[in-house]
């Protein structure tokens, strides 16, 4: 017998954790139908044979069932379009007031809630006592304690749930509503009868006494029962003086509070928990951003001059470059291999795509400790942290959620917007979000900072610390235009209690990262390498169009000496880097690959020690550093361009953000430039007053007035001259 299970529960109450231990491998992937939000769907282990299924989908992490945000919506659409055969409610044990306002409204519907009480080993360990027994019968449904992170409970909550969807037997809400507040679902109950599923009533009750916009439309009601109905609506709020929607709101938390005072017994003597002494530290106004750039320095230190670095040198220079490239030349000409065919082969595809796969030990280190963050807790206290930041420079706290999740890849991030409901904030997050490096420019940083800054610790981190400055900055600029104005989005988010996470959880995170880095390689950077080892391989030599001696002659050359003087003033109008920046629009690690084929895999080491020589005479260490921020604040690549077409949603939209990112990072790479070598240098130019110009200008548009405060003085002043 097959089941379906839906899992659902708040953020950071650990429903990943619990899916995948649910789960195991038995998963897959894809996006819910219509949107660009992750559908998550696996086999429960123990039930994956066709006589005894059960899948679990994970749901989007939700505070409630109200539309106001795309996971939101996604979850109610599924739970009463498709109707699952039962649902797994995760709560965090540990803020149970917070967490059972979901419960309420999934006990609701009709559909057998099992409640899986999590984190109990931190409730045993705060010395405090939750009655499960109690909690189940006061909210009427089986409740089960588990510990995801150390697999406690996991088992007997698997049987729990399959046993009850298989038989599907209705829980009964037990909490009931104010007296007049019943009254009134009573009557409108009454009214849609036969239009909803029996089992449903009361949910659509509640949901029109709420003045569900999206409920009313679903059920296209006649005027006149929407009338009648609102009768009853109005009269309730009459009576209890409030409105519906805060009435039912304030109903729920006195029915939670009751069910924390019957069945949770707190300590008497309260002390401070191992993360609220925590928290007094690294969430210190003072101490948090000091202690936050100190983590992310170590982390990029740790990954990519050390660490990351003795790896990355072995694949470099042993793995490719000693042994699989020399071999793979030596096989093919021993064999009588065409020389265009070995080029192809040898030159092209593993000299480009070897380049790239050879940061991949940088990334996977870079990745497990992004991973570790996440998985203690660390990082959503970072998003407390850059909430406090972000409002100050007109960004909700929630963007920094997708520019967390774009360390990782941009795509996903520019979809994580969605959680944000005001548009005008949305857009911007939209826009800005790519400035955070993601993992596909790791290996151009990692380039830069090799072979042109020998190793140097800081160039890695400050390249994390540009993109945060892009953000900051724009968050400023664009919110005193008039298209931005407004108050940004207020940001609730719970934060859990820090944790050891688990390897297995860890592990299996950096993977998912580090494969989807190693399929792109495999595809869209493989075909990438061979247009480019063909174009530069092959032009007009002597009046024939054939294989070529002298790699100026080729058509990449052709191309790339065409547009290279855009970037003259920016340091490197050299074709061989112009052309690198260039493919890095299909994909960031283009960059490294092209320079792969371009100079020679040999010459692409990690220790800059044989791509010095010949890069020196392209680019200055000014230079490198300009070719650097380029890369990191131009468009991105082309899978992410289209997530950010499809979230604008509009064309006019979508080349306004494109061609903000492209000119604040040309402007931003001529002013590092510029400036770069006129210190270093002491050279002055008329490229460094264009510099100076453009820092003027850009110090205008951050430090003026916000346009709400330009509005509201004129508005004063008129309103003066009127009264004199």
């Amino acid at each position: 017998m097959r089941v379906k299970i839906a899992l659902a529960g708040n953020p950071n109450s650990g429903k990943t954790t619990l899916f995948n231990a649910l789960t195991g491998s038995n998963q897959f992937v894809g996006n819910w139908p219509g949107v660009t939000v992750e559908k998550k769907e696996g086999k429960i282990k123990g039930y994956t044979s066709k006589a005894e299924e059960a899948i679990l989908v994970d749901l989007p992490g939700v505070y409630s069932l109200s539309p106001y945000t795309l996971e939101e919506v996604v979850s109610r659409n599924f739970l009463i379009g498709e109707k699952p055969d039962a649902i797994i409610n995760i709560i965090d044990g540990t803020n149970l007031e917070r967490n059972l306002y979901l419960t309420t409204q999934l006990t609701e519907l009709g559909i057998p809630v099992i409640v899986a009480v999590n984190m109990m080993d931190l409730v045993r360990k705060n010395g405090e006592v939750l009655d499960i027994e109690k909690l189940g019968k006061d909210i009427g449904c089986k409740v089960v304690e588990i510990s995801a992170l150390r697999g406690e409970g996991i088992d007997q909550l698997a049987q729990r749930a399959v046993a009850i969807a298989r038989g599907k037997k209705k829980n009964q809400p037990a909490h009931r509503f104010d007296g007049c507040v019943e009254h009134a679902l009573a009557h409108i109950e009454e009214a849609i009868a036969g239009r909803v599923d029996e089992s449903m009533e009361r949910w659509y009750a509640v949901k029109l006494f709420e003045r569900d916009e999206k409920v009313r439309e679903s059920l296209d009601l006649d005027p006149a029962l929407i009338r009648h109905i609102e009768e009853d609506i109005v009269s309730c709020e009459t009576e209890m003086d409030d409105d519906a929607e805060s009435i039912i709101t304030g109903e729920r938390y006195n029915y939670i509070g009751n069910i924390i005072e019957d069945c949770y017994k707190k300590r008497v003597k309260k002390t401070m928990s191992t993360s609220d002494k925590i928290d007094s530290i690294v969430t210190n106004r003072f101490l948090a951003l000091p202690i936050f750039a100190a983590v992310m320095f170590l982390v990029y230190y740790v990954s990519v001059t050390t660490v990351g670095t003795l790896l990355t040198d072995w694949t470099n220079d042993t793995l490719f470059g000693a042994w699989i490239i020399p071999g793979a030349q030596s096989v093919l000409e021993a064999i009588g291999c065409a020389p265009w065919l070995t080029g192809l082969l040898v030159d092209g595809i593993i000299s480009g795509v070897g380049a790239v796969l050879g940061f991949v030990p940088q990334m996977l280190v870079l990745f497990l400790f992004l991973a570790f963050l996440e998985e203690c807790g660390y990082m959503a206290r970072i998003a407390f942290i850059m909430d406090r930041i972000f409002r100050k420079f007109g960004l909700s706290g929630k963007s920094f959620i997708p520019m967390l999740i774009g360390t990782g890849c941009g795509v996903p991030g520019v979809m994580a917007s969605r959680t944000i409901e005001n548009d005008r904030d949305r857009k911007m997050t939209i826009m800005t979000t790519t400035f955070i490096p993601c993992g596909a420019k790791l290996p151009i940083i990692a380039l830069i900072a090799g072979a042109l800054f020998g190793g140097a610790s800081w160039v890695a981190p400050s390249a994390y610390f540009v993109g945060i400055a892009a953000i900051i900055c724009s968050g400023i600029i664009l919110k005193k235009t008039k298209m931005f104005a407004g108050d940004p989005a207020p940001f609730v988010m719970e934060l859990p209690a820090y944790h050891l996470p688990t390897v297995g959880n860890v592990l299996r995170s950096t993977w998912e990262r580090g494969w989807s880095f190693i399929k792109k390689a495999g595809t869209i950077i493989l075909l990438s390498t061979i247009f480019i080892w063909f174009a530069q391989s092959f032009g007009f030599e002597g009046g024939t169009f054939k294989m070529v001696e002298n790699m100026e002659n080729s058509i990449l050359a052709a191309i790339g000496s065409g547009i290279a003087w855009i970037f003259t003033p920016l340091g490197w109008g050299n074709w061989k880097p112009a052309v690198a920046a260039i493919t890095g629009l299909v994909a960031k690690e283009n960059v490294v690959g092209t320079f792969g084929i371009l100079y020679g895999f040999g010459e692409v080491a990690e220790d800059g020690a044989e791509i010095w020589g010949t890069l020196s005479g392209a680019m200055t260490q000014a230079a490198a550093y300009s070719f650097l921020v380029f890369n990191l604040l131009c468009a991105p690549c082309f899978a992410a361009m289209g997530a950010i077409k499809r979230e604008m949603n509009n064309g006019k939209w979508f080349w306004f953000a494109i061609g903000y990112q492209t000119l604040l990072a040309y402007t931003v790479s001529l002013c590092v430039y510029q400036i770069g070598t006129w210190v270093s240098t002491g050279l002055f130019g008329a490229g460094t007053i264009v510099a100076l110009i453009l820092i003027a200008a850009f110090l205008w548009l951050l430090f003026r007035p916000y346009q709400e405060n330009r509005m509201r003085k004129m508005s004063q002043n008129a309103a003066g001259e009127i009264n004199a």
